[in-house]
């Protein structure tokens, strides 16, 4: 089994057929293949900075159609697919984030998707597969009612670490394959025991970085921000966090996280406040509070009230019924929540009035350029109305520029935070050094 994943996984670097970037998508057959796009896109992603996730969509059920339709049928089937992969990508994503788009003869497709850290979330990923699957599954439906298509998807980032771009463009490959089909045990039971070792070993590292008064430019707050093992492609939190929520263990990931930042108070005796980040999957689970109790019972030096939740907007809340409920324990217990990406993702107005956190944290995308674009500077003021009335404090996110900083000087922005002021570094003694 794992020999055909391996072979799969080959074929889409030397002989699959290539489909180019959105501008120009057309399937060319081998034989006319004179580079190879996907390594040339890749590696071009990669030097600008970016990370690029491998996304598979496999036709779990492609003998059992073959067999059902005959050749012919089965043909024209998987033209159809290609069509409204086509269309669905088109209708998703920004044709500048694809890199290349392979398929491999009817088993399945490849996407080589740019992702920008600062700007992209994990659940975005997962909410672009669920849309595509469930548009290609809608429409060919609609055109074979008698035939069921079952898309299994996954995901993994390449390691840009690795020596060699090509064999890691493969391994990532062979890694979404794996997410895809769960059948290849070996592989999946082996991110398994990499997830372990890792929680087993807390084995993380937290950065922090200053959170700043914009009035008088002094350090109010620090995050904390985790990587994973050094020098390892889990030391980047986005590949981390994605193993995590694929093998299930995001919850514990998150809860060492948060041992991890009380930990680190302690040993540094820090007295500033600290921001901590949580996914709204973990803020929901109906063991959270409890384990967090227990916590806060082993490090009982620690208040409540100088930890501040950040609920990271990267999922959507509707359907976390523990959510609220947790949200308002936490407010007993003391802790003070902030709502996280406020511009971007799944963030809402609705979001806030929710939660009505102590504090909102504008996303990045609203302040980059913010001195070049009136419409942005437009939203911030609309958003710092919102906060006003909602009585939380206001972090605008990602200042890079002395520009940028500039504009929440003059719209009396509480607090900012961005690589302008600091970068993040390890904390020692109370500082980032």
């Amino acid at each position: 089994m794992v020999r055909r994943y391996i072979e799969k996984a080959i074929s889409v670097m030397q002989w699959g057929k290539n489909l180019l970037p959105l501008s120009s998508i057309r399937f060319y057959p081998p034989p006319i293949i004179l580079r190879n796009p996907a390594l040339e896109g890749v590696a071009a992603a990669l030097q600008s900075g970016h990370e690029v996730a491998v996304i598979v969509f496999n036709i779990k059920n492609s003998s059992e159609l073959d067999d059902i339709l005959g050749q012919t049928l089965y043909t024209q089937l998987i033209k159809s697919i290609k069509k409204y992969f086509r269309l669905s990508i088109e209708k998703e994503i920004n044709s500048q984030d694809v890199i290349t788009l392979h398929d491999f003869y009817g088993d399945g497709f490849t996407i080589f998707l740019k992702v920008d850290f600062d700007r992209d979330c994990l659940s975005e990923i997962d909410l672009f597969m669920n849309k595509i699957t469930y548009h290609v599954e809608k429409k060919l439906h609609m055109l074979y009612p008698a035939v069921e298509l079952y898309l299994e998807t996954g995901y993994m980032f390449i390691d840009k670490k690795h020596y060699s771009i090509h064999d890691s463009v493969l391994k990532a490959h062979m890694q979404a394959v794996f997410m895809a089909e769960r059948k290849a045990k070996s592989g999946f039971n082996e991110m398994i025991m990499t997830m372990n070792k890792i929680i087993s070993k807390k084995d993380i590292k937290l950065l922090a970085q200053p959170i700043i008064d914009v009035a008088t430019k002094e350090i109010r707050a620090w995050e904390m921000l985790t990587r994973g093992p050094q020098g390892t492609l889990l030391e980047n939190p986005m590949p981390l966090f994605s193993l995590a929520r694929q093998t299930g263990m995001l919850y514990e990931l998150e809860m060492i996280i948060i041992e991890k930042v009380l930990e680190q108070i302690k040993t540094t005796r820090c007295r500033q406040d600290i921001f901590v980040n949580c996914t709204p999957l973990t803020l929901g689970n109906l063991r959270f509070t409890r384990d967090l109790k227990n916590l806060m019972l082993k490090y009982k030096s620690i208040s409540p009230k100088q930890i501040t939740i950040e609920v990271t907007e990267s999922d959507s809340i509707e359907g976390l019924k523990n959510f609220i409920y947790n949200i308002k324990v936490l407010r007993l217990m003391g802790f003070r929540i902030a709502v996280d990406d406020t511009g971007a993702g799944y963030s809402s107005l609705n979001t806030i009035s929710e939660i009505m956190p102590d504090i909102i944290k504008i996303d990045r995308s609203v302040i980059q350029n913010i001195h070049l674009n009136s419409l942005k500077e437009s939203m911030l003021k609309g958003l710092l109305l919102v906060a006003r009335e909602a009585g939380s404090l206001v972090v605008a996110e990602g200042i890079e520029s002395e520009e940028e900083a500039s504009v929440l000087t003059r719209n009396k922005v509480d607090l900012a935070q961005g690589n302008f002021y600091a970068p993040p570094a390890a904390f020692v003694n109370g500082l980032a050094t």
